[in-house]
């Protein structure tokens, strides 16, 4: 008979790992994806905003935009389960497409928030740590310098316009 009471209930023991050993596991993971530093790597030259209190509302709509996509794909492949979990051929490849997407936008939003923060000329160390990286360009890649050169209206150098770019502009513009 269990008590009703929070602190008479015996204590359920859970099968994930939790503290320290999930984290020194995650930074393993984070240790070996991507290669540090990522091919094609940059480090953005600072251009300081005037400091505010607030968080700039483009960062947030990228966030959010890039969230909302993470998320899609993530629930794709989870509902994957449903529609193949009895086949292994057919349950594969759409998995890993719909996970391989969620990755490469998290990948692209983690490196242009943290191309903003290098452009705010956050202290190198810092942005390591908040990384939990060893390299702090080690997101930031061309891609990400460009997504954040949309976000920010920055004129780009390229006659064509890079996609990245274009994207940046309208998440800024429609707010997410």
């Amino acid at each position: 008979m269990t008590s009703p009471h929070p602190r008479k209930r015996p204590q359920r023991r859970s099968e994930t790992p939790r503290g320290p050993q999930q984290t020194t596991g995650l930074q393993e993971v984070r240790d070996a994806l991507p290669p540090a530093p990522a091919p094609a790597s940059c480090a953005v030259a600072p251009a300081p905003r005037p400091a505010g209190a607030g968080v700039p509302p483009e960062l947030l709509a990228l966030l959010t935009h890039h969230c909302r996509r993470i998320n899609a794909h993530l629930a794709r492949a989870q509902h994957l389960q449903a529609l193949h979990g009895d086949r292994m051929k057919q349950w594969q490849r759409p998995v890993l497409y719909a996970l391989t997407d969620a990755l490469a936008h998290n990948y692209l939003l983690v490196g242009t928030l943290a191309a903003h923060l290098q452009r705010q000329d956050l202290d190198a160390d810092l942005l390591r740590r908040y990384l939990q990286s060893p390299g702090p360009d080690r997101y930031i890649t061309r891609e990400a310098v460009q997504h954040l050169d949309g976000l920010t209206g920055a004129v780009p150098e390229e006659a064509p316009e890079p996609v990245w770019t274009g994207i940046g502009r309208r998440i800024a513009r429609d707010g997410g």
